[in-house]
Formats: structure tokens, sequence, C-alpha cells
């Protein structure tokens, strides 16, 4: 059933509402429908590697009809690659599944996870095993969405507690942090921590399987059966499976949903052998250090803010997400003319903005390496800069199937990040950082824009590097700054009107490059909407495309949060 059509989905929610189901976000659902009428009898859903909404009419009971649409699922889902498979049901049919060679996970009074297939839960627990060490042990499971100074101290005190203490990091990349970021942040952060060992998080710690809740933030009917059956499964196979006896947790004094897991976790695990420590949040000016604070101050812009609440090895992280966001936030700006926005593609038949994302999103990891060098090195090395930038390079043409979608702002964010992880850490100027990498790098001579600055004498994108990016600093983070409205759009126009944009001279003439400026500055000066809707009707039927002024647009929000 094609749940994208609202006749079709009305028609499945209806069916599962007579069956007192609702319909949960699937990636698949069959329908077994009588001939004639299309009434719909029978039906499940897929979500990756989860059974959902399984339903069948009374006058099918009995007949193997559950069986039959449960084997087509499990078939859908191995055509899809997943040899091991989920399911939520309800307790009385725990036998119909099991026939079926599902094993029970966990339990709670209104709802039972199972699963079927190789690995899953034995394969997470083997490895669990491996890490056991003898004593007392105890467990902490954390998000760190990013690792924060409050998440450092909570592990500082659950350490002391015990014997052996184990991190597990949640393994969702729902968070604004992927799993491999918060990993590499924990593990870093507990390197002097001799009986700490950060584990790999998995499917069944505080999941969209066991706990979704837990990442839609907010209580509901289903809140308690979903943390019950999370606690549960720890209890049963987690704390086993690493010798625990103690599991730790921050206070909670905001969240409702975690201050309500933290309340079944006392009342649970205490009768299973487990005790519950809670530990009283860190404060910093009487207020409890959260990522939440963090991930704030990074969408303000508010870099250096964001950095007093986080360790030192979380720094580089940091620096490297705000750049992220900076690139986010200029795709993001529109109308942009000629420019690829949430409103059109620009001047681009190549490139769409769900390309720019993936294109964006394969860049993080270097930018990772690109701050955590810069972090690390007193002189950062141009040589090993220049490394990180081919490989992202190569990364960002893989995921965009070989269009060139940030080449440009590899180079000028990437220069920025550097300095930026190197100027948080040691204090020095971001711009002197910048100009002295820059000085180490030769000048290009076959680039368009090269091509550019030899024959117009136009700055290229090493030349303004060179500069320490003067005219960003001195003319357009103060224009973003000080405008009241559509900030954005009105930066952008003012960075068009004086750069000598290397990739329009290179689509369109240097002429015909002068006259971009002219435009970009007259509509800046009398800033209208509708003007620059016009300008970029007219930049996208005329092949123009300013992708120099889009890079400077983002690295100036770049700046504005580490300044």
């Amino acid at each position: 059933m094609p749940l994208a059509l609202k006749s079709c989905r009305t028609r499945v929610e209806r069916f599962l509402a007579e069956n007192e189901l609702r319909l949960d976000d699937v990636d698949y659902y069959a329908v077994v429908t009588r001939l004639g009428d299309d009434t719909i009898l029978a039906g499940g859903g897929l979500s990756k590697d989860i059974i959902k909404c399984i339903a069948v009419d009374d006058s099918l009971r009995g007949t193997g009809m559950s069986q039959r649409l449960v084997s087509h699922l499990l078939s859908m889902a191995g055509e899809n690659g997943y040899r091991n498979v989920k399911v939520y049901t309800k307790p009385t049919n725990v036998e119909i599944f099991t026939s079926m060679a599902f094993r029970q996970l966990a339990a709670s009074p209104l709802a039972v996870l199972m699963e079927n297939g190789l690995g899953g839960l034995s394969t997470y627990c083997n490895y669990l095993n491996r890490l056991k060490r003898d004593g007392h042990n105890g467990v902490i499971v954390m998000n760190c969405n990013p690792l924060t100074l409050g998440h450092r101290y909570l592990v500082e005190q659950a350490a002391q507690r015990v014997d052996n203490l184990y991190v597990i990091i949640v393994n969702e990349d729902l968070s604004l942090f992927g799993t491999r970021q918060r990993t590499e942040m924990a593990r870093k952060a507990c390197e002097d921590l001799p009986n700490v060992t950060v584990c790999n998080g998995s499917d069944y710690t505080i999941s969209a399987l066991t706990f979704p809740t837990y990442f839609l933030k907010q209580l509901s009917d289903a809140s308690d059966t979903h943390m019950t059956l999370d606690i549960d499964l720890f209890a049963r196979h987690i704390a086993p499976a690493l010798g625990a006896t103690v599991r730790f947790a921050g206070t909670e004094p905001h969240d409702a949903l975690t201050c309500r897991y933290n309340e079944l976790m006392k009342e649970l695990l205490p009768c299973r052998g487990i005790e519950v420590v809670e530990i009283e949040r860190k404060t910093q000016d009487g207020a409890a250090i959260s990522a939440s604070k963090v991930r704030q101050l990074l969408e303000q812009e508010e870099l250096r803010e964001a950095v007093a609440l986080v360790p030192a090895t979380t720094i580089p992280y940091v620096v490297s997400k705000q750049a992220v966001m900076s690139l986010k936030k200029e795709l993001a700006t529109t109308p942009k003319p000629g420019l690829v926005d949430h409103a059109d593609n620009g001047a681009h038949q190549d490139m769409d903005y769900a390309l720019m994302l993936a294109s964006i999103d394969a860049l993080e990891p270097y930018f990772d390496l690109l701050a955590q060098h810069g972090f690390d090195n007193d002189e950062p090395d141009a040589q090993v800069i220049r490394q990180i930038g081919i490989d992202a390079e190569a990364a960002m043409l893989k995921a965009t199937r070989g269009v060139n979608t940030h080449r440009g702002a590899l180079f000028s964010m990437g220069l920025a990040i550097v300095a930026a992880a190197q100027s948080l850490r040691s204090g020095k100027d971001w711009a002197e950082v910048v100009k002295a990498i820059a000085a180490q790098i030769p000048t290009g001579h076959n680039s368009n824009g090269a091509k550019a600055r030899e024959q117009y004498k136009a700055k290229g994108a090493l030349d303004l590097a060179r500069e320490g990016y003067s005219e960003l600093t001195n003319s357009w983070l103060p224009a973003y700054r000080n405008a009241s409205a559509d900030a954005e759009l009105k930066t952008l126009l003012l960075i068009m009107s004086q750069l000598d944009d290397t990739n329009v001279i290179h689509r369109v003439g240097y002429d015909k490059a002068q006259q971009v400026k002219r435009d970009a500055k007259e509509i800046y000066e009398n800033f209208n909407l509708i003007k620059v809707e016009e300008l970029n009707r007219r930049f996208n039927r005329e092949n123009i495309s300013p992708g120099g002024a889009a890079d400077m647009l983002a690295l100036t929000f770049f700046i504005n949060a580490i300044k």
C-alpha cells in the first residue's frame, strides 16, 4: 500500500484503529484484501529491520494468515539486506512469533520485543563480554550530543565508586553529532581514566528500537512501555554481559522524559540485583551543564561560549560541527541568485539541495581531522592539511557521483577550521594562523581561479587566505551582524558586489562578472526581496552562479561564531 497517497494511508489507519493499533513510521506496508471490494483483512509494516503494525481481522484468525504475513515481511527485509529482524508485539502474540523462530529479548506488561535471524543481541553481548573485567562493575549509558564537562564529571564520579566502569554510547544518528563522533569524543575524554572502558553502542541500549520516545523528547502513553522494555533488556542481557551490578545516571532537573526514565530504573533494576545511583549534575554559574545548551549556542553562532561547556577533547568536534552548520545555513538561505537553495537549483543542472547536503555530510569527518590537527599543533602543517583536503575532496566526489559541489568551500572553510581550533587552544588570532598556513601553499596555475587571477588580476581563493580574509572581517562580517532583517541575503549581495568571483568569471567572462557586481550592489543598497527573486531568475537563465560568494557567505557565518 503506497502510504504516501492520502487515500491509502487513511484506509490503513482506519483498519489499524479497528484493531486497536495506530500507524507508526514504516518504509513498507503490505495488506491482504478481500476480493471484489478491497476491504483490508490483514496488514503489516516494515521499518528497516523492525516489523510493525501487524493486524489480522477476526475472520482470518486461525488460518495461518499472521505467519504468512510475517514471512512476507521477513522476505522483504532480507531483500533489503537485513538478516536480523525485530518485532514489537502484544504478550498474547508471543507464541505466534516463537513458532516462527523469533526470540524474546525484553518484556513489559503491554509489549514484548523479539528478534529473528543471525547475530543481533547475542553478537553484541559477546562483544561486551570480551570487554568484561573482574570486580565491582558499573555502567553508564550516555548520548553525549556532544560530550560536555557534565558528562566528564559524571564519569569521574562513577569511576571512583567501582572497580570498572563501562560507558555505552547511544547508537543512533538522530542526534546533531553522529555515533562516530560521539564515540570518539567519549574515548578521548576518558583516556586518562584507567578503569573506564568506552563501549560501542548498539540497537539494544536506548535506541529508536528499544526506546523511540527518547528521541521524540515527549511523554506519551507509549513512553513507559518503551522505557520498561529498554530497562528489562538491560537487566536481562547487557548488565550480565559486563558483570555489572550498578548503573549510574545524572540527575535530570529539566527533561521530563529522562527524569521518568531514571524513576523507572530505580523502581525496576534493584529487584533484578542492579543498584541505581544518581549523581548530582555538574553546574556552571548556577545552571546544570547540558549538551542541549551547547547545541543551542552553536545554533546561535556562539562557538566560544559553547567551548566553555566542553572538555578540551571535545573542542575539535564542536569546531567542525560549527563549520558544517555554517555550510548548511548558507545552503538553506533562500532565494540565492543563481545558487542551489530551498527554492530551486539555481544555474546548475547537475546538483540540487539533497546532493549539496550529501556533499556536506561527506566532508564532515575530514573537518573533524582538520580541527584536530589545528588543535594539536602550534604550527599547523600545510602538507598535512593538503592531504586531508585531497582525501575530503575524493569523499565529496564519491558522495556526489563526480559533481564538484564544495571544492571551493573545502579550501576556505578547511583553513578556517584549522585556524579556529588553533585559536581556541592557544589564543592566537585566527586570521594570523590562516595567513601563516596560506603562506606555505604555493600558487597554482591550472585552476579556473588561477587563470582569472593571471588574466584579470582577480583575487583567487589563495590570495584571500593570504590576506587573512581581511574583507570578510572589515566589511562582510559587520554587515551581517548589523542587519536587522534578511541578514543572510543582504550579506550575500554585499559579498557579490565586492568579490571578484572567479566562478562567475569562468562561466560568463570578466565583463559580465563586473555587471554582476553592479547588479548586486544596487539591490543591496535598495534591498527588495522581489528584486532578489528577479535576479535569481535572470542568473538561472544566463548560467551565472556566484559560487565564490556562497563560499564566503558560509565562511562569514563561521567566523561570526568564532569571533
